[in-house]
């Protein structure tokens, strides 16, 4: 069985044979990336705990069934959330501020104020201020990727919320976009795979889960689930997301994958199992993947 999970610089993810995410950086061997992606995994302070979130999968079907665009469970994927808890926290606070700030359907140029755009620097600063954001740039400047802060920070601003075009040559995308708000393309729901915005969606009656094809091998969270959905009318087959971690973590992993192996598969280790991240480069993107792809010590 295969879950898929496209993130939006793009990325797709993988786990035991299961995909998820990947990038270029010859520099960096696929041991190093197992064993910071350990070390990521296990700082993970801010993920939510098995009292402060439940979920309910419900029915799993076949990957031959994903296609019926059929409501197969009857109750909401996610049964409980200490919002209370979880939110409060920066990153989750931060996070929450910038997922309503796009338009969901590609083709339309996105436009931000002042304030959006304030937004995406509070979450790049809170994140990369954990121990995760902390570890991840540690070990890149190690590698001579970067040499400073400033110059890691500024790089992850273009890579994530930097425009490009998925439709009709309008700046209407980002990697943040895709992979956190999600999208809907060509009649379909693209991108998505944030598990907070999921239940944000949920819960206020615009997303409606059919079931699930993939429930990964993680007995805590953070754990990985492929859906099926509807969201207000468009469909998505398969919707692979981590569940329950926290936002660095998340942005922390894809980050790392796609700075290390740009548009290649990735391979992670998380408590001792695997997770792979597929990532794809853009053409029309205004961030230059040439900085990893030629020159990984640049």
């Amino acid at each position: 069985m295969k879950v898929i999970l496209i993130l939006g610089l793009c990325m797709t993810l993988f786990c035991q044979g299961y995909s998820v995410g990947g990038g270029g950086g010859s520099a960096i061997t696929d041991a190093e990336i197992k064993a910071v992606s350990e070390t990521l995994y296990a700082l993970d302070s801010n993920k939510a705990s098995a009292s402060e979130l439940i979920i309910d999968p419900q029915v799993l079907v076949p990957d031959s069934q994903t296609n019926l665009q059929t409501d197969l469970s009857p109750r909401r994927l996610f049964r409980y959330l200490d919002e209370e808890a979880l939110f409060s926290r920066p990153t989750y606070a931060a996070l929450l501020a910038v997922l309503d700030n796009y338009h969901r359907m590609t083709g339309q140029a996105e436009d931000f104020s002042p304030q959006q755009l304030a937004e995406q620097d509070i979450f790049l600063k809170e994140t990369m201020c954990t121990e995760l954001g902390k570890e991840l740039f540690a070990f890149l400047y190690t590698k001579g990727i970067y040499a400073s802060k400033e110059e890691f920070i500024q790089d992850l601003k273009m890579m994530w919320f930097g425009l490009y075009s998925r439709n009709n040559n309008k700046m209407d995308s980002s990697g943040f976009e895709h992979t956190f708000a999600g999208e809907v393309k060509g009649g379909k729901v693209s991108g998505f795979h944030n598990w907070i915005q999921f239940y944000l969606l949920e819960k206020r009656g615009h997303l409606n889960y059919y079931s699930h094809s993939f429930n990964g091998p993680w007995t805590t969270y953070p754990d990985v689930l492929g859906m099926q959905f509807m969201w207000d009318g468009y469909f998505k087959q398969v919707g692979s997301a981590v569940i329950g971690s926290s936002p660095e973590f998340d942005f922390s992993v894809y980050s790392l994958c796609y700075i290390a192996r740009p548009g290649k598969l990735c391979r992670l280790s998380l408590g001792g199992k695997e997770l792979s991240v597929q990532t794809y480069t853009w053409d029309n993107s205004f961030y230059d993947n040439s900085l990893y792809t030629l020159n990984p010590l640049k």
